[in-house]
């Protein structure tokens, strides 16, 4: 027979195929399994040990070996002096590793390992193989803190894994209505150690989390050895937690204990009674805060609204706002007193003005030729055709020539009948009254002529 459980080419030739025609045997099926099974020899095999048959004066000891992740176990037999001398008193619950070989029954059709070592697993070996599972588990970055899913501030329905009738299930529940009473539980009793507790704790974690209305899960258990809390560091359930979609909250044991957990789930919380305080907020407390901030906010409005009431009759009592036509009557009595400034201001200028043209009218007049020729003076001219020349000296004024002499009150129409000189110095100088007379008359006689 070939290892896939066919038969070989030679039993192939000695008998015929196996078919409805030619059905084999039970004792040829089970002659077939004992010998396929005892060609896998020796092994070891790691479990947990769920139940011990010992009776006294028996020469063989039964047992249970159960995996503690799975729902599989195995039947075990073996000297009882193996679990005599054992360095470890062995019970149910104990970690073992065994050293045997499968053996198959054909007459019954059952299968049993008959063992020839026992070796306990010891404290320090399932803390190594914890450390071992937690370094796997944190390299696969399954630890990784962006992985938390946030628990929600008020959950509606809270779901609890916990074992039945527990101190610590009952902590969770009175801690937790307490604080909040409208809170729901979906409590799943389970085994929270020994053999059974892991597949029990997967199925009712599967079973919370597919319920849409749980909005967290809390796996709860007091405290208690290494052993005892085992089964919160088994690899499957972790993974489990970090697949799960809803928040979870591990709360194993007390403060010290630290399963792994504690590291995948959400949240960790040190105690059960810490996991309620932490789900769901405490409502005193919450009427408190609101109470306290209507009555912070209710201050601040009465303040904003006493601060804008003082402001506004601030503004309303100001002179422009109490009064606002004074305003205007003030800025038109100043306008006024503006207005006759500047008027008395122009005035003044005015006047000062007035003045200053009359004196400089007074001072002109005073030089001016009209004056010279009325004190006597008189302004002699030589005519000749239309043009007319100032006499200035005898000999501007040869004998024969016509003469025009200006006087203050007129003009007198002359001819030269000769000129008789005074000396040298009067005849080459002028006086500047007889200059100021000259281009006086000059000026007299251009208006007369309209420049001509």
């Amino acid at each position: 027979m070939t290892q896939s459980g066919h038969p070989s080419s030679a039993e192939a030739g000695a008998a015929p195929a196996n078919s409805a025609e030619h059905p084999w045997p039970v004792r040829s099926v089970a002659v077939k399994v004992m010998q396929w099974i005892d060609r896998l020899g020796s092994i070891w095999v790691e479990g947990q040990i769920t139940q011990i048959n010992l009776r006294p004066g028996a020469r063989t000891a039964f047992l249970v070996l159960r995996d503690p992740s799975a729902d599989m176990s195995l039947q075990v037999t073996c000297d009882p002096d193996l679990l005599r001398r054992s360095p470890i008193p062995l019970q149910e619950g104990s970690r073992v590793v065994v050293y045997g070989k499968l053996t198959y029954f054909t007459g019954r059709g059952t299968l049993s390992l008959r063992v020839i070592e026992v070796r306990p697993v010891g404290v320090g070996e399932l803390l190594a193989r914890i450390e071992r599972l937690k370094a796997l588990l944190d390299a696969e970055g399954l630890f990784d803190p962006r992985l938390k899913r946030p628990i929600p501030f008020l959950p509606e329905t809270v779901g609890l894994i916990t074992g039945r009738a527990s101190a610590a299930e009952r902590d969770v529940l009175t801690v937790a209505r307490n604080r909040w009473p409208a809170v729901r539980f979906e409590v799943r009793n389970t085994a929270v150690q020994g053999p059974t507790a892991v597949p029990q704790i997967l199925e009712a974690l599967a079973e919370l989390d597919g319920d849409p209305s749980v909005d967290v899960i809390v796996l709860a258990r007091g405290g208690g050895s290494v052993e005892d809390l085992l089964p919160f560091s088994d690899e499957a359930l972790c993974r489990a937690i970090v697949a799960a979609t809803t928040p979870i909250v591990s709360a194993i044991g007390h403060e010290p204990d630290n399963p792994l957990t504690d590291y995948v789930a959400d949240l960790r919380a040190a105690t059960p009674t810490d996991a309620a305080k932490r789900i769901v907020p405490d409502a005193a407390a919450e009427l408190s805060g609101v109470r306290d901030l209507r009555a912070r906010s209710a201050a601040a409005l009465r303040g904003w609204v006493e601060r804008e009431t003082r402001a506004l009759a601030q503004l309303r009592s100001r002179p422009v706002l109490a009064a606002p036509l004074r305003e205007i009557d003030r800025r038109a009595e100043e306008i006024e007193r503006l207005r006759a400034a500047a008027r008395r201001c122009a005035e003044h200028a005015v006047r000062t003005e007035a003045t200053a043209t009359r004196h400089l009218r007074e001072k002109l007049t005073a030089v001016g030729p009209a004056a010279t020729l009325a004190r006597g003076y008189a302004v002699v001219q030589r005519v000749t055709g239309s043009e007319r020349h100032v006499v200035r000296s005898i000999e501007d004024a040869p004998a024969g020539s016509q003469l025009r002499i200006r006087v203050a009150d007129g003009a007198v129409t002359a001819a030269a009948l000769g000129a008789q000189a005074l000396g040298s110095r009067t005849m080459g100088s002028r006086t500047p009254s007889a200059r100021t007379a000259d281009s006086g008359a000059r000026r007299d006689d251009e208006e007369r002529t309209g420049g001509n």
